[in-house]
């Protein structure tokens, strides 16, 4: 009977009300009760202005006409597009860190939601959708000490609301690496030499693809052109990054 009464949709609907009231959600940023994770306020403030970034990475770009950054013209990454929902700057890197360290996987839907956003803006200018979304795999003792991949959290409901298939397992981190972000220039490709690889099934399935490689941060870059690189070598036909947030340079 109680069933039944659930699932007449005027009935649903005003208890689906009731139990926001007694249950609400917070904002992220300023703890203001709303459902969605982020109230219109904060996301006007901090995520409503569209940056114009470089195609290929990301970075903010002062120059309207300018496609790719300096960097990416010198030395072309193995990777083709990075998507960016924001810049690693307070107050979202906060949020970053709270995902990635805090164990706040609530935040990894809000993330999928603002860059599935991003990336559908972008793609109705210029960028392709991928055939594919692969999560950055973590090493095999950060994954135990941490017990969840924060790409992966962001993965899940990413690939839910773009309706494009996630392979969680096709890449393997086979080591640990320290944080490029602590080291010299010089050493930053040394550091990820050789540290990444494909299962047998990987190596098939990429095989024409266009993949979406989804992270939390990018900040120097080699960690996904290093994959990227991989990834082209088993025959992916193209790389985009879809990442929520870009280190500024």
């Amino acid at each position: 009977m109680l069933l039944r009464w659930i699932t007449r949709p005027s009935l649903r609907s005003r208890l689906q009300t009731r139990l926001s009231h007694l249950l609400p959600s917070a904002c992220a940023l300023c703890g203001s009760t709303h459902a969605e994770g982020l109230c219109t306020p904060c996301h006007r403030q901090f995520l409503a202005l569209r940056t114009h970034r470089c195609r290929q990475c990301a970075v903010r770009l002062s120059d309207a006409n300018a496609e790719r950054c300096g960097d990416c013209l010198k030395q072309a990454p193995a990777f083709d597009a990075t998507i960016a929902a924001c810049d690693y700057a307070a107050p979202l890197d906060q949020l970053v860190l709270a995902l990635k360290f805090g164990g706040r996987l609530a935040l990894a839907p809000l993330f999928a939601r603002l860059l599935r956003d991003a990336l559908l803006h972008e793609h109705m200018q210029h960028t392709a959708l991928p055939t594919l979304l692969m999560p950055v795999p973590l090493g095999p003792q950060r994954l135990a000490e941490r017990g969840y991949n924060q790409a992966l959290e962001i993965a899940r409901p990413l690939s839910r609301a773009l309706g494009i298939p996630l392979e969680a397992k096709l890449a393997l981190r086979l080591r640990d690496t320290r944080p490029q972000s602590q080291l010299h220039q010089n050493e930053r490709h040394a550091n990820l030499r050789n540290a990444f690889s494909l299962t047998p099934h990987g190596m098939e399935r990429i095989r024409g693809q266009h993949i979406g490689l989804v992270d939390d941060v990018i900040t120097t870059g080699e960690t996904l052109h290093e994959l990227a690189a991989m990834l082209k070598r088993f025959g992916a036909a193209r790389v985009t990054n879809l990442v929520f947030a870009r280190t500024p340079h």
